[in-house]
């Protein structure tokens, strides 16, 4: 589905640094441009970790950033008011973006829970099925929406729930970070959908085993993100890798393969 080999994570400024929000939408653009320059996507987090964020298109607007609708991937998760989400919605139709990466996102006491039953959802909050039915239902004809898959759950669990993302509309998916071949990801190929797999490009391996609560083993000891994103590229040769926590002072071309091809 994507035509670059690296889909590039890029994180919008916090809204609590006001003292420094200038130099940070400065290092934005600046890392923006660099991402497009290489020839990669780029995916902008949706208030991570729970934190309140610049948006993405907002970010854009404020710097002047064009859009291009073949490489912006945006993040949108189920942490949004009613009103809010149909303004985002509205606003990524009129930039002409794409793709939508829909993920169920990290709550938090500043972000609000969108109610399921106000997008045609059954339940008390919104989950990404919900959402991902709702843009497909409101905006079928303009955006393609992706979700979210982690490996690290119970793999019946996780496959019936990709399977109702795809019912719902889904057409790609993003795994959480993987660690060389993994064998729920090769079942994802049966669901015949378009699969991103994800890098983690830093050294702090336990900082992603405390995130998915997974217990430290020998892979973890001996983690080195270069040699893991080349394993990446032999056994998933097709897919494009999702570049997260990577390095934005490093040499690209030193540690990213494909960008040399």
């Amino acid at each position: 589905m994507f035509k670059y080999p690296y889909l590039v994570e890029l994180l919008s400024p916090k809204r609590s640094a006001d003292d420094q929000i200038e130099a940070l939408l400065d290092r934005f653009a600046e890392r923006y441009r660099r991402i497009n320059d290489a020839g990669c996507g780029v995916s902008i987090p949706d208030n991570p970790m729970g934190q309140p964020r610049f948006g993405a298109l907002e970010s854009f607007e404020l710097r002047d950033l064009s859009v291009d609708s073949e490489k912006v991937v945006m993040k949108l998760n189920t942490f949004h008011t009613k009103s809010e989400l149909d303004g985002l919605l509205q606003k990524a139709f009129k930039a002409d973006l794409k793709y939508i990466l829909v993920v169920r996102g990290d709550g938090g006491p500043l972000l609000p829970k969108l109610d399921s039953k106000s997008i045609g959802g059954k339940r008390s909050v919104a989950t990404s099925i919900d959402l991902i039915k709702y843009i497909n239902s409101e905006y079928s004809d303009h955006f393609i929406t992706g979700a979210a898959f982690n490996p690290y759950n119970p793999m019946p669990f996780e496959l019936n729930r990709m399977k109702q993302k795809i019912e719902a509309g889904a057409r790609y998916v993003v795994t959480q970070p993987i660690i060389g071949k993994d064998k729920s990801v090769d079942m994802l190929k049966d669901l015949n959908i378009a699969i991103v797999v994800e890098a983690w490009m830093s050294k702090n391996i336990d900082l992603l085993y405390r995130s998915v609560g997974k217990k430290k083993d020998e892979k973890a000891e001996k983690y080195d993100p270069i040699e893991n994103l080349k394993a990446l590229h032999e056994f998933y040769p097709q897919c494009s890798v999702y570049l997260s926590m990577l390095d934005f002072k490093q040499n690209w071309k030193e540690i990213l393969p494909k960008l040399s091809i």
